[in-house]
């Protein structure tokens, strides 16, 4: 993995886009894998339809992972001669095969590695320059001595030889005018960590799992440089309740975890509602129930995270559906949990976490509006921690402040917090809960839409960057395809929903669940057309961007 990572980087470098993501076994361990990359000289939201080059270092795993990489007649397969003919899954495909002596080419620069040569030999086939893929090997072995740089640089080299043999049908063009600003190279999970620190987080409850752990472990580095502090703690549960009691003191806290994870949390962010302590989980989804496919993607915790809390419990539910809309997403999800005193939970997934992408650096943005904090009582005026005000958002006293006092729990409560079971008490308490957060004004952010037509995609998430492409090739064909990606998932914007799909007759819903989760919400909270399709599938594979051509193809035929 490091070598295709070196790959992206260099990328960026030479001014041009990449995409990778990974692919690994079920088990949470390590051994067989396989990096996907997607280079461009456009910016690039996702994977194509197949690969044009697949380089295989040995066949043992080769069919556990081609459904994940699909060939065509025009894919060129690249294996070690060492391990013979390739296996009949390739054949089956039409792609050519070629064999090169990747080891051997390896033992002829003593201490080179197989993996080095096969970077040179994918570096040499697309054409991106030696200088870069030499400026990222200096940055990355830069504590392992000039011995060690020296070898990689050389076995690099003897890869990019060995593939001017193979053709230049694979050579990207020459990069576009170089951007002004400096390209990043950054995954989904960093990028959330990233956007949690824009947004104030300045507490972590750390509890690793996959995929999420490479939140925690990116805001592990960077808290300390803002004042923050991450304490990784015993179990999920915990967590939770850290966050919870790090907010009620006055610092802006989160949590990264998956769906086994968020199950545990969920009693503990009903607390967060009834005590109005703002907060942010970030779900990294993975294929479920239960333990399910760790290391895989799945949209399908999207049930759980808008009605898996007990009783009437508003809160926030947002998804990004890039990797720099992790950044954008993650931030806005802190702004409003302060802001608005009420937890949040981000549904990003394995596909965007783990994917690490060249960019563009995203603008900076800021939400100038904090959380609204009380003073001390004036004329001796008693202090209402859940004054039923216009807004629905009533100051809130960190612990200390002179009287401030209030009790923060669970149970149901008058206007200062007392515990009471009056009728009157719990609607009152209700619908100031309810309130905040439905009369907020989200602005555009909510959503994001573009193109015209009476005809139009909606999707969320990960599954946008494969609607995206298939909405351009459509366009580009002469059609007319709106796309609405949503979101702000909780609380529903109807009104907002129903002036982005204006004109619009037919709908082709598109989710990576086997449930159809996302078009029940819909179906549950928005007036649809009565020409709405849906396309659904659960993971762990993504969507191709021709499976939703093929979906829109069918809707002109009829």
């Amino acid at each position: 993995m490091s070598a295709a990572t070196m790959l992206v980087d260099a990328a960026g470098k030479a001014q041009w886009y990449a995409l990778m993501t990974r692919s690994v076994g079920a088990q949470i361990r390590g051994g067989e894998t396989a990096a996907l990359i997607r280079f461009s000289t456009d910016p690039v939201a996702g994977h194509g339809d197949d690969f044009q080059v697949l380089l295989a270092f040995d066949w043992q795993n080769l069919e556990r992972f081609a459904s994940e990489i699909p060939l065509s007649a025009n894919s060129l397969v690249i294996g070690d001669l060492d391990h013979g003919a390739a296996p009949e899954v390739i054949a089956a495909t039409g792609a050519r095969y070629v064999g090169l002596p990747l080891k051997q080419l390896a033992r002829t620069i003593p201490g080179g590695r197989p993996n080095m040569v096969g970077m040179g030999v994918v570096a040499g086939l697309i054409g991106l320059p030696l200088e870069p893929l030499y400026s990222v090997l200096e940055n990355f072995f830069a504590d392992k001595g000039d011995k060690i740089l020296a070898v990689s640089k050389q076995t690099v080299a003897v890869g990019y030889e060995a593939a001017a043999a193979l053709g230049d049908e694979y050579r990207l063009p020459p990069a576009h005018t170089p951007s002004s600003g400096k390209r990043w190279s950054i995954s989904g999970n960093q990028a959330t960590g990233l956007g949690a620190l824009r947004g104030g987080i300045r507490f972590v409850a750390a509890y690793p799992i996959t995929p999420a752990t490479e939140v925690l472990e990116w805001m592990a580095g960077a808290l300390p440089g803002v004042g923050g502090a991450l304490v990784q703690v015993e179990d999920e549960l915990a967590a939770i309740n850290q966050i919870v009691g790090a907010s009620y003191g006055g610092t802006p806290a989160l949590t990264a975890t998956a769906g086994p994870g968020l199950s545990l949390m969920i009693e503990s962010l009903g607390l967060a509602v009834a005590a109005e302590v703002p907060l942010v989980v970030v779900d990294v989804m993975r294929g479920g129930p239960s333990t399910g496919i760790p290391a895989k993607s799945e949209q399908a915790d999207l049930n759980i995270a808008i009605y898996g809390l007990h009783g009437d419990a508003p809160h926030l539910v947002l998804a990004p559906n890039s990797v720099t809309d992790c950044i954008f997403t993650t931030q806005w999800a802190t702004h409003l949990s302060e802001t608005l005193q009420a937890p949040a939970i981000v549904l990003s997934d394995q596909y965007l976490g783990q994917t690490k992408a060249v960019l563009d650096r995203p603008p900076d943005i800021v939400f100038p509006t904090r959380r609204e904090l009380a003073s001390e009582p004036a004329d001796g005026r008693k202090y209402l921690r859940y004054a039923d005000t216009p807004s629905g958002v009533s100051p809130m006293a960190t612990p200390g402040m002179p009287g401030c006092q209030y009790t923060a729990d669970g149970l149901e409560h008058d206007q200062s917090g007392a515990p009471s079971s009056r009728a009157e008490d719990h609607l009152a308490q209700m619908n100031k809960r309810a309130r905040k957060l439905a009369d907020h004004d989200y602005g555009d952010y909510w959503a994001d839409l573009d193109g015209e037509g009476d005809l139009a995609i909606v999707t969320w998430g990960s599954s946008t960057g494969a609607v995206r492409e298939a909405a351009s090739r459509w366009r580009k064909e002469g059609g007319k395809v709106r796309v609405l990606s949503v979101r702000l998932l909780a609380p529903v914007q109807p009104e907002k929903f129903q002036q982005a799909l204006a004109g619009v007759s037919r709908i082709l819903v598109v989710e990576q669940s086997h449930g159809a989760q996302f078009y029940r919400y819909l179906r549950a909270y928005y007036d649809l057309p009565q020409q709405t399709r849906i396309l659904h599938q659960p993971g762990p594979l993504p969507f191709r961007p021709h499976q939703i051509c093929e979906q829109l193809s069918s809707w002109r035929a009829t």
